[in-house]
């Protein structure tokens, strides 16, 4: 599934509004700093399958590692690889304008419990309701993840994205995109606050920031 997904993004390079492009991206890190190793935690929440080195390590260039002098972070260890990016905005765009071109049709319904969906002419539907299936079908098991972006304006001339003191920056033609990730995967795990946070988009900005200092 994983390489049909990556063959299928293939073909949307170079479209018009460049809704997937190859950026390159380099992981910063201070001298002396350690990692964390996901797999350590031991507090009983779930592991995520890692697939990019052990089945679906050919798909992307391998990491190049570039030393002090090469690179202009000064003293700092710096590791670059290529990634796919998706410009979201552009993305969304040719997904519903295909999709309606397609004959499709969007309407907005607000549904309260699962036998609203009785109502449906449709025979076939498909749940992705994301964390709203938690309420709606009564589904504990669905665990929230919070996440925030902090954008500014967007720089045409800058085409890489950068990873420092565990925060990421995205370089999205609709603007500069700056994230708090923590220092593994579970950043945000368990959390379903939806109220904006100022002081961690504030940091998150400064951060990726003071590599340019």
């Amino acid at each position: 599934m994983a390489r049909r997904s990556w063959q299928t993004y293939q073909t949307l390079l170079g479209l018009p509004g460049e809704p997937v492009e190859y950026i390159d991206e380099y992981f910063v890190s201070d001298a002396g700093a350690s990692t964390s190793d996901r797999d350590s935690l031991t507090d009983g929440r779930p592991r995520f399958a890692k697939l990019e080195s052990e089945l679906l390590g050919d798909l992307a260039p391998r990491p190049k590692d570039f030393p002090p002098g090469s690179h202009p972070f000064g003293a700092r260890t710096v590791r670059g690889t290529s990634w796919m990016m998706f410009n979201i905005n552009a993305y969304a765009r040719m997904l519903v304008s295909d999709f309606l071109a397609s004959g499709g049709k969007i309407a907005v319904v607000e549904f309260h419990s699962p036998a609203d969906l009785g109502a449906l002419r449709q025979k076939t539907i498909i749940n992705a309701t994301g964390y709203g299936a938690r309420a709606l079908f009564g589904d504990e098991s669905v665990v929230p993840v919070r996440g925030q972006l902090a954008r500014m304006i967007p720089q045409p001339d800058i085409h890489y994205g950068l990873i420092y003191q565990n925060v990421s920056f995205v370089p999205r033609r609709d603007g500069l995109v700056f994230q708090a990730i923590g220092e593994n995967d579970y950043y945000g795990f368990g959390d379903d606050t939806t109220v904006p946070d100022r002081a961690e988009a504030e940091r998150a900005v400064t951060t990726i920031a003071s590599l340019y200092a």
